[in-house]
């Protein structure tokens, strides 16, 4: 594997080709709260572009938005601000900042056991398609992960002469701004820290309480600057996640979806791995299984539930893993081929092809901005809300619009946003809503599945079928297999 240079400069070459290799989106988080708000901070000034509920209600804060809005400006300044760059170019800083993450847990491992179990380590890294498929995408849960590897370098774990108190504090503060959830995983790790810690005061006034005034502080400056009033941003987003539990408007799931489910879907074939190596590790790994297991058991009581929160647990199972494929010996050589191979079939399947459509499209929108007809172009997108990106992925003020579904803040019992009344009646809510020719807009994008129940809204008001996307091979309720591209005839071309 080399040193920590050619190892890096592999390693950077591997994301690179890791992030143009990852073309399907996953959630809408990775777009409307990181690349749409950055956008909307640069390039207002045309007033396009739209932030989402969570930061009307000042749940999300713009640190995070802040560094792809300084790449923005980057790229404007060289005149260079070309819709495809200002998509990838995002990407790619994360794909670089996740091989530095990647070479950082490698030297950890080295360090701590040595360059046999650091290979066996980073190439289990390498290898999970979880990890392949998130950590080039502009997630939130994605720089969490990253800050908590560098923090987890600088960690002070027995037998560590690598551990500096202020930086892993300091990485984790950041990680907190980013997404307060950050703190979880950190919870057993910083408390067992204090523990073992002889000088208790000296760690309180030198290092918890300055580093946690800069790191606040700068988040308060930050959100003040862009909000206009000052907001606790971190505070909001406990209040409404935990205290009033409203995350359950997008889906709940059962106590035990983690354990069955979560995580052994983002483990895949490591799984068995990890279980041998929890078995074999040292003691004074126990309190990285004691993080993974927490952070479990946090999110259960949580009912709304998904992959991606628990993804930054997913390099401290790494580590188990490695450990477990180094003492395999004469199995080794069989036991690396067998995750290499398991692993490649789902994380090529699921960054190339399932659920590419919602990205696609956005390229037969992108063309409208290059035509005379900008001007007069009116995109409604009638999916579920947020399903493809926005402003960010086609960089010019065409009218565009999409069916919204914020939460109900206001305790309204009979509340049903403007999504879930769309779907509830397809045909009527399109009569009721552009019962004026004038108002019609001339693209309409949907999934196939709702092509039959509006079909007489489409002929009637003359629209014709323009493109076809493939978007996934499992279609489910709302989501259909394809995307439909309707432009609206003119009266020259009918």
């Amino acid at each position: 594997a080399g040193g920590p240079a050619p190892l890096l400069a592999l390693t950077v070459a591997l994301r690179t080709l890791n992030c143009f290799l990852v073309q399907t989106s996953f959630v809408p988080d990775e777009y409307w709260q990181s690349l749409e708000v950055a956008h909307r901070m640069l390039f207002n000034t045309n007033n396009y572009g739209y932030l989402t509920w969570e930061w009307a209600n000042g749940l999300r804060g713009y640190s995070y938005p802040l560094i792809f809005a300084g790449i923005y400006k980057a790229l404007q300044l060289l005149a260079k601000d070309d819709v495809h760059l200002l998509i990838w170019v995002p990407r790619l800083a994360q794909a670089v900042l996740a091989a530095f993450a990647d070479v950082k847990l490698y030297s950890l491992v080295q360090h701590l056991e040595n360059a046999e179990t650091a290979k066996c380590v980073y190439f289990c890294q390498l290898c999970s398609w979880f990890t392949w498929y998130s950590c080039t995408r502009t997630l939130t849960n994605t720089m969490e992960t990253l800050l908590t590897i560098f923090a987890l370098s600088y960690y002070p774990i027995k037998g560590s002469k690598m551990g500096s108190s202020c930086k892993y504090l300091a990485l984790i503060a950041l990680a907190i701004v980013i997404r307060p959830t950050a703190v979880i995983p950190w919870i057993p790790l910083v408390f067992s820290h204090f523990l073992q810690e002889q000088r208790k005061a000296d760690l309180i006034l030198h290092n918890y309480i300055p580093v946690g005034l800069v790191t606040v502080g700068t988040s308060l400056i930050i959100d003040r600057v862009f909000f206009g009033e000052w907001v606790l941003v971190q505070l909001n987003f406990l209040k409404f996640n935990v205290l009033q539990n409203l995350g359950t408007f997008y889906g709940s799931h059962p106590w035990h979806w983690y354990f069955t489910q979560g995580l052994p879907v983002i483990l895949g074939t490591h799984l068995p791995f990890f279980i041998h190596g929890c078995v074999l590790a040292p003691k004074r790994y126990r309190i990285f299984l004691m993080a993974v297991i927490w952070t479990v058991l946090v999110y259960s009581t949580l009912s709304h539930k998904e992959f991606r929160f628990i993804y930054p647990v997913l390099p401290f199972c790494m580590v188990f893993c490695g450990y477990s494929l180094k003492h395999l010996k004469a199995w080794k050589k069989s036991a690396a081929s067998f995750l290499l191979l398991s692993n490649l079939l789902p994380a090529l399947y699921t960054g190339l092809i399932h659920q590419r459509g919602s990205l696609d499209v956005m390229s037969h929108i992108q063309q409208l901005c290059n035509s005379s007809y900008q001007s007069q172009a009116f995109v409604f997108i009638m999916m579920p809300c947020h399903s493809t990106p926005f402003y960010s992925h086609v960089h010019c003020p065409l009218k565009m619009r999409f069916l919204q579904c914020p939460p109900d803040l206001t305790g309204n019992e009979s509340y049903i946003d403007e999504a879930d009344v769309f779907y509830s009646n397809p045909l009527g809510w399109l009569n009721k809503e552009f019962y004026n020719d004038t108002l019609l807009p001339s693209h309409l994008i949907f999934f196939s599945v709702l092509e039959q129940e509006i079909s007489s809204f489409l002929a009637l008001r003359g629209y014709e079928r323009t493109a076809t996307v493939f978007h996934t091979h499992v279609p489910q309720g709302r989501v259909g297999s394809h995307i439909y591209v309707y432009r609206k005839k003119t009266d020259i071309n009918r």
